[in-house]
């Protein structure tokens, strides 16, 4: 038997600012079960404030003694060493996170998805079907800026810094389009569903 056993599972991934989030809960409305690896990671690094501390500097902790994820994120996504410094002290505690809430959803014996943003680039888990949600580079670009407030530069940094949105589509199993309306997308996630029920 394989170490991870994600018999059921289905990796849900995208680039940044391609709409992954809205389409996980459209997933959700329709009774799929969902494991958040950005909600994980949020939830695992806001534990470490020392590991932060000590590897960046203590200037990326804020007053109220929480990490800076805005002053972090612009750190890790201009340089790839400090990047490099902080995945490989998460991913594999993100992984052994995302292994224990698999288990429980492997119980249920039907597809469930686990939301990868990295899912491509780490090759970190044997997941044998993946849905990649498609928005075109332009198209991500004015969500990133429009969603975090970023400049054009900081919001090309954090996609240049995940592999091309069409090579992860070239791999996908299934492909969401996100490029048009909400009542599109809802039509999307709906002919995904009912392949793979």
């Amino acid at each position: 038997m394989q170490e991870d056993n994600f018999a059921h599972a289905i990796a849900l991934t995208g680039g940044i600012g391609t709409g992954k989030s809205t389409v996980s809960k459209f997933f959700m409305l329709y009774g799929f079960l969902i494991i958040d690896a950005d909600a994980i990671s949020k939830e695992i690094l806001s534990k470490n404030t020392e590991f932060v501390k000590n590897s960046f500097g203590k200037e990326y902790i804020a007053n109220d003694a929480t990490i800076d994820r805005k002053k972090l994120g612009s750190l890790v996504f201009s340089d790839l060493e400090a990047r490099k410094k902080l995945e490989s002290f998460l991913h594999p505690l993100i992984k052994e996170e995302i292994q224990k809430k698999a288990k429980i959803c492997e119980d249920a014996k039907k597809p469930y998805l686990i939301d990868i943003p990295l899912f491509f680039e780490t090759r970190n888990y044997d997941i044998a079907k993946s849905i990649v949600v498609y928005a075109t580079p332009e198209q991500q670009l004015s969500r990133v800026i429009q969603r975090d407030g970023l400049s054009d530069i900081e919001a090309q940094n954090r996609i240049k810094s995940q592999m091309n949105i069409d090579d992860k589509k070239a791999l996908a199993t299934f492909v969401i389009d996100n490029t048009k309306d909400l009542k599109h997308l809802q039509k999307e996630v709906e002919r995904v569903i009912s392949t793979i029920k």
